[in-house]
């Protein structure tokens, strides 16, 4: 099992730890093709501890989301074993909130309403009001509360679907790309962004991107998969730095050149 090796400087600044601790074991995972079946996933054994922030980098269509899918709880591996706090997940939980890169916003409802959604369906909303104001304020949105979807930007788009997510106080939070379609300004705000609700809030966070230096700003560790089906863990990157982490720091530039060789793609640095 890889196991979490926290530097003194990961987490620095975090709320008291209230994030799920994560074992994957042994995890392998096969889809149906017409031509037969597909491995994406070989042997996974990777550890997130409660509070840390965890980011998984690969290549495009390496197995990266269908993992955390799996974390997820939106289906079950076909081998191996994935737990919370050491109970096996079998299904999808509030205590674990997926952020995509759509933010898949209800254009219909405001975004009060749309932060609203997941304690309207647990039908706790009546008793909980306060809590989608509180989410508000965290992202920045107080003001936009009465609007619509189509009256925000993209990057406020997202943090509203980050609303949405921590109004639940998710003990963690599944991201798959959540910034990938973001203009690179807005990218790099919403990056400092998210740090600082984690740090803030102290869930646990599994991150996957396909960008080298946004996993090595944001995560605690990099965990590097195979460029290759089925995907293997081929590296583990302890980026050991304090936050708030500034994109010139020369120990950024060594671990981006770790993190490409890994990818095979170190000749383009």
């Amino acid at each position: 099992m890889v196991e979490a090796v926290l530097s003194p400087a990961a987490g620095q600044g975090t709320a008291a730890n209230t994030g799920a601790l994560i074992d994957i074991h042994g995890v392998s995972h096969w889809f149906e093709v017409p031509t037969g079946v597909l491995q994406v996933l070989d042997n996974i054994d990777l550890q997130v501890r409660p509070g840390e922030f965890v980011a998984l980098l690969g290549p495009s269509g390496c197995g990266k989301s269908t993992l955390l899918r799996l974390v997820a709880g939106l289906e079950p591996a076909t081998t191996g074993r994935i737990t919370q706090n050491g109970e096996t997940i079998e299904k999808p939980d509030p205590s674990r909130i997926v952020v995509f890169q759509d933010p898949t916003l209800f254009p219909w409802r405001s975004v009060w309403d749309n932060v609203a959604l997941g304690l309207q369906a647990r039908g706790v909303l009546d008793a909980q009001r306060g809590r989608v104001d509180e989410a508000l304020q965290r992202v920045g949105l107080t003001e936009f509360a009465k609007a619509y979807p189509h009256q925000l930007s993209g990057g406020m788009a997202q943090r509203v679907a980050l609303a949405r997510a921590l109004v639940n106080d998710p003990q963690l939070l599944v991201l798959d790309e959540p910034l990938g379609k973001l203009d690179s300004l807005t990218r790099i705000a919403m990056q400092s962004e998210l740090v600082n609700l984690w740090q803030r809030d102290g869930f646990s966070a599994l991150l996957v991107t396909h960008d080298v230096e946004e996993a090595l700003f944001l995560a605690n560790r990099v965990i590097v998969l195979s460029d290759r089906r089925p995907a293997r863990i081929a590296a583990e990157l302890v980026v050991d730095l304090p936050y708030p982490r500034h994109r010139g720091d020369p120990r950024l530039a060594e671990l981006r050149h770790e993190a490409l060789r890994h990818l095979g793609l170190d000749a383009t640095w």
